[in-house]
């Protein structure tokens, strides 16, 4: 028997770091309402009482980014007045515009479909898909945020009174053979008022958040729970400790159980591979577990910036597959395009509400395009049923 302890984290949505990435995707959500072929790189730190924005902006129309800021903090729960923003945006580089609206492919002739928009950048991104819960997410990340989800809820219908914006939550499961067995450990961290009595607050969470989260895998009586382990949790958010976009990629993608290509996902445009692309290779991570052609899976899209096919392609089943990796990949290659362009239309990146993806994970509703189809798993089994060996 085989046994290994696997844990995994999660912020709620008024965390510092989830707080910027939530102002960069509202920022990016207005640019592409005014104008769908916006160029987005946008970063955002908050320090103090100061919003700090940065980046390059392409937009057709005016964008008031003040304003959006200051609504992007009200909807996490915070006075937007209590902030002075600063903002320092200018256009894309146009040498970096040039080699994205027109690829490789097309400067060397090729005509076929999906051939002018090249990679916003370079890099290799990840998708991940496991069979072990609905989501096809691994199951302490999925109860992780499934607590933060649940600490904003209670908190914005105050059904807890006394608590704020910030907190964060992390589960450690028990597996034996690669099999949840129990839950090992919860940890949830939560910013509270000054008057806020201890004991009390651990009681309603456990009552009101930790049971409801757990009905599914429900904890036991050796289940070590942590309530605000470092005692006193008053000063949250920006006052207390400086937040900054892409500082939370093992909460947006995985939870630090499958691999990551190091590139953030918060306001980025969908040209920008490391989104766009992560996003793809979750797509197909997810259609490969969902037709029964592995248990686990991950997938592995490499681009060079200019450039419209990707210049690697790889799938990992880690032995769960009755099929070679090879086999796989030469079906994903068969049934997917992966250029931009086709990727943007295929996952319906350019009408996506993105500063939904901010907080709870990018891959955890299937209100997401990308989250929400398994649509092609007919075209992969067939694919691989037909592979030439």
């Amino acid at each position: 028997m085989s046994k290994q302890y696997l844990t995994a984290e999660s912020v709620c949505a008024g965390h510092p770091d989830k707080l910027c990435d939530f102002i960069a995707d509202s920022i990016l959500d207005a640019c592409l309402r005014k104008d769908r072929s916006s160029r987005v790189a946008c970063e955002v730190m908050a320090t103090g009482h100061k919003i700090i924005v940065a980046g390059e902006i392409t937009c057709a129309k005016r964008v008031d980014i003040r304003f959006v800021v200051r609504e992007a903090l009200r909807d996490i729960g915070y006075n937007p007045y209590a902030f002075l923003i600063y903002v320092y945006v200018h256009k894309q580089s146009a040498d970096i515009a040039d080699g994205v609206d027109r690829a490789l492919e097309s400067r060397s002739g090729d005509t076929t479909q999906y051939s002018m928009l090249g990679a916003g950048d370079q890099g290799t991104v990840y998708g991940y898909a496991t069979d072990e819960t609905r989501e096809y997410l691994p199951l302490p990340l999925v109860l992780a945020h499934g607590i933060c989800k649940r600490v904003d809820s209670v908190r914005r219908d105050n059904v807890i009174k006394g608590i704020k914006p910030d907190g964060k939550a992390q589960v450690t499961i028990e597996y034996e053979d690669g099999k949840p067995k129990r839950v090992a450990n919860i940890v949830v961290s939560v910013q509270h008022s000054a008057d806020k009595d201890m004991n009390t607050l651990r009681s309603e969470l456990i009552s009101e958040v930790l049971h409801p989260v757990f009905k599914d895998f429900p904890f036991d009586g050796d289940t070590e729970i942590l309530v605000n382990p470092s005692g006193r949790f008053v000063k949250g958010g920006p006052a207390a400790d400086t937040g900054l976009t892409g500082r939370k990629l093992m909460v947006d993608t995985y939870g630090g159980l499958a691999a990551h290509g190091g590139g953030a996902f918060s306001g980025k445009d969908p040209t920008k591979v490391d989104r766009s692309g992560a996003y793809m290779a979750r797509y197909i991570a997810k259609n490969l577990v969902w037709s029964g052609l592995a248990k686990r899976c991950e997938v592995a899209l490499s681009y060079a910036i200019g450039k419209a096919d990707p210049v690697a392609v790889s799938v990992n089943s880690f032995g769960t597959s009755e099929y070679s990796d090879e086999r796989l990949c030469d079906a994903v290659k068969k049934v997917f395009c992966l250029r931009p362009a086709a990727i943007i239309d295929q996952l319906r990146l350019r009408s996506a509400i993105y500063a939904d993806t901010a907080a709870y994970g990018h891959f955890n509703s299937v209100l997401f395009p990308w989250e929400g189809g398994t649509d092609r798993y007919k075209e992969l089994r067939k694919a691989v049923a037909e592979h030439d060996d």
